[in-house]
């Protein structure tokens, strides 16, 4: 499979521990502090950009939902309100991070609806066909192999389904460029290690986020995959971009797991 620059982009890097782990170990460590740094460093608006990503799938109604990299699950939160499917699963490697997301659906009163379990993107533990949308927000920047766990979202999805991404970007262009790039590469990474006491984790996020294959690049890359009909569409100036595509109707499913 093809790898991406940002596929080799990692949090710590004097480890000798392959991203995968080292993205696990990452989360756990920022679990308890990670809610409240995504409303203090975007200022609200990450509240704001699930919203807008959620009302790409509304026309599809879906029923069945697989949200990957699913981390305190504040994007199946927000699905259940606003999409009322029948049932969303959530996966992702970080049992600290599911933790968290379980408390959050129990104390919301959530968990007929919604159920966590730790599982690896890349690796998907359903049948092929099993949803008939399959999201990630923030999630695939931190995927070991990019064309791999695209590859399982698309198996796992049924014909005529949608995928959803939502993830960083980078400005293109104007003045509020050399602002976000300051931001994100200096004080950003500082407010972190000052709220979470990591500085590797907030440094990873602008290293990953500028070696990440964007925009039209992106939608190629789901094109390969397999998806049709992909689109993106950009949130406050380019600072995240919603991706999205479907499933072929007459394209062939897969009943386990590739991994």
């Amino acid at each position: 499979m093809t790898e991406y620059p940002h596929d080799t982009v990692v949090p710590f890097k004097g480890s000798l521990l392959g991203k995968k782990q080292q993205v696990e170990d990452m989360f756990n460590k920022i679990a308890t502090r990670y809610d409240f740094l995504n409303r203090f460093l975007s200022g609200g608006a990450d509240r704001r950009w699930r919203r807008a990503a959620i009302r790409e799938l509304e026309t599809i109604h879906p029923g069945l939902i697989l949200d990957v990299a699913t981390g305190t699950a504040d994007l199946p939160v927000m699905m259940a309100k606003f999409l009322r499917p029948e049932k969303i699963t959530g996966i992702d490697i970080s049992t600290g991070m599911l933790g968290l997301g379980k408390q959050k659906i129990a104390k919301l009163g959530l968990n007929p609806l919604i159920t966590l379990l730790e599982g690896d993107s890349e690796a998907i533990n359903f049948p092929g066909a099993s949803f008939e949308a399959v999201t990630v927000a923030f999630g695939v920047r931190n995927f070991q192999n990019l064309e791999k766990g695209l590859s399982e979202m698309f198996r796992v999805l049924k014909p005529g389904g949608k995928v959803m991404i939502l993830e960083f970007s980078r400005p293109r262009k104007g003045p509020f460029l050399p602002l976000y790039k300051i931001y994100l590469r200096y004080l950003a990474p500082r407010i972190g290690k000052i709220v979470s006491g990591n500085l590797d984790a907030y440094q990873y996020l602008n290293d990953s986020v500028n070696a990440f294959p964007e925009g039209d690049v992106f939608e190629d890359i789901l094109e390969e995959t397999g998806f049709i009909n992909t689109y993106s569409k950009k949130l406050s100036l380019g600072i995240c971009t919603i991706y999205c595509g479907t499933k072929e109707i007459s394209a062939g499913s897969y009943p386990s797991s590739s991994s």
